[in-house]
């Protein structure tokens, strides 16, 4: 049995210059960081005593023979570039919702990729882990993905990441002294706003944008240069960081139409009003998380306001996706199947 515990992400700035077709050409780059909520695989050898040969149980369960019956496109990916020698029996769990913009389907695909190499005993460092699910998302899977999920997932940290246009990704973590981490930590409230949706619909549109939004990419880079700047000077009012969270939203919410919603807006609204500074909706929108950037001497005011939705309560600077149980099964060597 291996059991691999991936973590969920926030981004700060920088989002949508992260997918292929912008940063090819242009560069990009994304600060960001891994919360305190995780996704679980667990994976083992599945007996070979059942009718179907593979098993995988997730917000359903399949039960499968063949690689290309499997409807869960991670997994059937993932299988399709490694084959199993063996059946497979798959559980994952996660601590948020599915389809919420915190990096979900990232997660899993990381997780899954890391629990199935250390099942036939490879060990992947967080850069090849995270180079090889980009490539299984994007060219395996076809999925419309950015490359910051997957390097958030495999990394772990509060980073700045740069995606230069030959691909190569370069991490740096940020290294904050601990009372500005905590300073920031505490600023930062985490609203679930009920509505799921299909993260590569919207990135789809944005994709397609890209022709006609090279301005507003350049400011979200740009806004990247400034968010760490805000970081990494103590001398800086932490709550720039916030103000500039707001412009970030005002900006993103032009490159697709399905970014935002009314009901959306109304909450975010709400929440200024009463204190928060900035925010945004996390990952490629219309729906998911939403973060909010809320001075101390607020916090009371802008919890009244959001009274009715879900707070989730986070920690910043979460390690990457880590081997958490290691055990051996005791079916020995499965015989080969024909």
């Amino acid at each position: 049995m291996i059991i691999s515990r991936t973590p969920f992400r926030i981004s700060f700035f920088g989002g949508g210059t992260d997918y292929p077709d912008w940063y090819r050409d242009n560069g990009g780059q994304v600060v960001g960081t891994t919360i305190d909520k995780y996704c679980y695989i667990a994976l083992r050898r599945l007996p070979p005593f059942f009718t179907h040969r593979h098993r995988f149980v997730y917000s359903r369960i399949e039960m499968v023979s063949q690689i290309h019956e499997i409807e869960h496109p991670a997994i059937r990916a993932v299988l399709q570039e490694y084959p199993p020698a063996h059946g497979l029996e798959v559980h994952h769990d996660g601590d948020v919702p599915a389809r919420s913009g915190i990096g979900s389907s990232s997660a899993f695909t990381v997780g899954l990729l890391n629990a199935l190499r250390t099942l036939n005993g490879i060990s992947l460092a967080a850069p090849e882990l995270a180079a090889e699910a980009i490539r299984i998302e994007q060219t395996v899977a076809r999925e419309a993905v950015g490359s910051q999920d997957q390097v958030w997932a495999a990394h772990g940290g509060l980073n700045l990441v740069r995606f230069g246009a030959a691909g190569d990704i370069d991490v740096e973590p940020l290294g904050l002294p601990p009372e500005r981490l905590a300073a920031l930590n505490d600023r930062l409230l985490l609203y679930f706003t009920g509505l799921t949706r299909t993260a590569s619909q919207i990135a789809a549109q944005q994709i397609g944008n890209i022709p006609r939004r090279g301005a507003e990419l350049k400011e979200i880079m740009g806004q990247v240069d400034s968010a760490v700047a805000i970081l990494r000077d103590e001398s800086c009012d932490l709550g720039d960081f916030g103000r500039l969270l707001h412009e970030t939203w005002l900006v993103k919410r032009r490159l697709a139409e399905a970014i935002t919603t009314d009901f959306v807006d109304s909450l975010y609204d709400r929440a200024r009003a009463a204190g928060a500074l900035g925010g945004k909706l996390l990952g490629a929108g219309g729906g998911g998380f939403m973060l909010l950037y809320v001075e101390p001497e607020h916090g009371e005011a802008v919890r009244r306001a959001m009274q009715g939705i879900l707070e989730i309560p986070i920690r910043i600077n979460s390690p990457g996706s880590t081997i958490v149980l290691n055990q051996p099964d005791g079916l020995g060597e499965a015989p080969a199947r024909t």
